[in-house]
């Protein structure tokens, strides 16, 4: 198979664990029906991860742009593992606009560059084209409105496939689909369901207590962590859209109304490390109580990348066969705020393979 060429948006935490994850992934030789470590399809029609190549990146922060992005991925105040060596790629870091992408709250972390910023969306459109992109990956801070849709126009302009990891709701907007589906560019959006996150986690456990005939009352899911995205969305200007899209998530599966609750703190000393508690208060049979608790420990970064991964290689595939717009099965499975939302994680997942052998368009 041909490589993937993608462009990054954003050399945070996420895309150090996917750059990480095309090197560690390298010698991979896939047999059939063996379970790796870290992947849904070690294969995913006909394509591995270290097909995945980067070949340009943006970011605003004056401790990555301008150098190669083998060093900006471990420049501060990323703070995810190392689970990879990374050599150098001959890929300098661009300075893209700022925009909406850096608050006031959200330089405590983030440097900005004095840099000139590339602020013109046909040339970034020309820098896709010129480095033969075929998807555009955005790993934008939650809440970059501006910054993303900029660079979906770009990627749009340029043919470029579009990866939105972020909860802006660029796949679920009809009229952009409307124009990606025209171009042929397919979009998987919005906003990452983490290989096995609270999102995902919190409906599997709902599903049980619904199929098990327990009354759900209530509920609630705290999510805290120590990297920059915790940080970004304390404030809740910023984080309203990731609460949204998380209750988004979370209401798809459920078969009546119950009091839910989300919320996310930052905790400094955890770097990337990621802890999700979920509750569920429900009553069983003769109306008797039933209280679940659940706790989740990841590392937040590679959680995500085990997903973007999957994603830009079903946009690749929509590419190689001429499919433009939102593709709706990968989204669902992919993505909390798919424009679809199936009922089950495993009819979304079902969905998704049979786009992936062909079987559905979308």
């Amino acid at each position: 198979m041909s490589e993937i060429r993608i462009a990054a948006v954003g050399v945070g935490n996420c895309t150090n664990s996917l750059v990480q994850g095309r090197f560690y992934y390298q010698n991979l030789t896939v047999k059939e029906g063996e379970v790796i470590p870290g992947l849904m399809h070690p294969a995913l029609g006909g394509y591995t991860v270290s097909d995945i190549i980067p070949v340009v990146a943006f970011d605003v922060d004056a401790r990555k742009v301008g150098k190669d992005l083998s060093e900006a991925i471990w420049a501060l105040p990323n703070c995810t593992e190392k689970f990879s060596e990374v050599p150098h790629l001959g890929i300098k870091v661009l300075m893209g606009p700022v925009l909406d992408g850096v608050t006031e709250h959200l330089k405590k972390y983030v440097e900005v560059s004095s840099e000139k910023e590339i602020d013109d969306v046909d040339k970034i459109a020309q820098i896709l084209k010129g480095a033969k992109v075929d998807v555009l990956v955005i790993n934008l801070p939650t809440a970059s409105e501006k910054a993303s849709w900029f660079y979906s126009e770009a990627a749009l302009k340029a043919g470029c496939g579009i990866v939105n990891g972020i909860p802006v709701l660029i796949a679920n907007n009809k009229e952009f689909a409307k124009k990606a589906e025209s171009n042929k560019v397919p979009i998987v959006g919005d906003d990452y369901k983490s290989q096995l996150g609270g999102t995902i986690l919190d409906r599997d456990l709902l599903n049980l207590c619904m199929q098990r005939g327990i009354k759900i009352t209530k509920s609630y899911q705290l999510n805290y962590g120590g990297n920059t995205d915790f940080w970004n969305l304390t404030d809740w200007q910023r984080g309203k859209s990731k609460h949204a899209s998380k209750k988004r998530g979370v209401d798809a599966v459920m078969k009546y109304e119950a009091p839910f609750s989300v919320n996310v703190s930052h905790l400094e000393v955890l770097n990337d490390d990621k802890i999700c508690r979920i509750e569920i208060w429900g009553e069983n049979f003769g109306g008797t109580p039933v209280k679940l608790e659940a706790k989740l420990h990841v590392v937040d970064s590679p959680n995500s990348a085990g997903v973007m991964v999957d994603g830009i290689r079903c946009c690749k595939l929509a590419l190689d066969r001429g499919i433009g717009g939102v593709l709706e099965s990968a989204s669902s499975y992919l993505m909390k705020s798919g424009p679809t939302q199936y009922p089950s994680d495993e009819e979304a997942r079902k969905a998704m393979d049979e786009f992936i052998e062909r079987k559905r368009e979308r």
